[in-house]
């Protein structure tokens, strides 16, 4: 599942004439489902408005195709959390997702699964998962326990999309009571390991660039060629270092670029790669043989 950039033209303003591209791209390298209006997607950096119409339009453009939607509701504002719950449904989501409020912070387990249910309560015949990722949110609670007592005011409870690379704390979730829960995996450079315990499923940012890499790590590690699965992971890993020096979000955005996708700039607060910074990435990824690990 790829968590989905939101595109931009140049001046910064939604450009929807891109989704069609995104979605091509994704159907091309192997992407089935797409993930849209999360962290990738730089949620917190949208207008209710432009979220709304973000969905409407992967409605629009997936309609017909083999690509499933699911749609990150969450936002510091449950009221508004909940206007996008009821849209997703109404546009047919295969699931919705929400993090955290992270602004008032829940102070305590029974809070968040309190924020949960409001929301899952505006979708419900859709399932919902709880986005666990305490890096961005700072909320961080024991999510076994989350699963075991939120199933009783949750009834369309799914699973967690776990952002966290916690193993330990993901084993435990995925032997958390008998409900057989999907918990997709969502830290990239540690999707490798999840794997090997147990990991059935992941959405990660690095599927818009690299779904190959993934996708071979994944088919490797399932045919018991761990030496090969270790490789993909590597590359993985490499990109993200690279990334992650020049500033994550744009430096990704940017290669998508580079990869005939232009989903233009990052919004403030992230900031974008001057044109002799795109010239050196550029350089590196070449360097690396990214472009042709990603030939499909």
């Amino acid at each position: 599942m790829v968590a989905s950039h939101t595109p931009f033209h140049p001046d910064g303003s939604l450009n929807l004439g891109a989704v069609e591209l995104q979605a091509a791209h994704y159907l091309r390298t192997g992407v089935g489902t797409v993930f849209l209006g999360g962290t990738t997607g730089e949620c917190s950096s949208l207008a209710l408005d432009e979220r709304r119409a973000l969905a409407l339009r992967w409605s629009e453009v997936a309609k017909g195709t083999p690509l499933k939607l699911v749609v990150h509701v969450g936002t510091n504002c449950i009221a508004d959390a909940r206007e996008l719950a009821a849209q997703a449904e109404t546009l047919g989501a295969v699931a919705i997702s929400a993090l955290a409020p992270c602004y008032f912070k829940p102070r305590s387990l029974e809070v968040l699964i309190a924020c949960c249910a409001e929301i899952a309560a505006a979708a419900p015949a859709t399932p919902f998962y709880y986005y666990d990722i305490p890096s961005m949110t700072g909320v961080s609670f024991p999510m076994a326990d989350f699963l075991k007592l939120a199933l009783e005011r949750i009834p369309t409870l799914a699973g967690l999309k776990f952002t966290n690379p916690d193993l330990m704390a993901y084993q435990i979730c995925l032997r958390a009571g008998e409900e057989g829960w999907d918990l997709p995996f969502g830290v990239d450079e540690h999707m490798l390991g999840a794997l090997a315990m147990g990991a059935k499923g992941a959405v990660g940012s690095g599927f818009n660039f690299a779904a190959p890499v993934y996708l071979r790590m994944i088919n490797a590690f399932r045919e018991g060629d761990c030496e090969a699965a270790r490789l993909e992971q590597f590359r993985g890993v490499q990109l993200i270092q690279l990334f992650a020096g020049l500033g994550y979000m744009a430096a990704a955005k940017a290669a998508m670029g580079f990869l005939g996708v232009d989903v233009g700039p990052a919004r403030l607060p992230n900031a974008n790669l001057g044109a002799a910074q795109q010239r050196a990435l550029r350089a590196e990824l070449e360097k690396l043989g990214f472009f042709d690990w990603v030939r499909v």
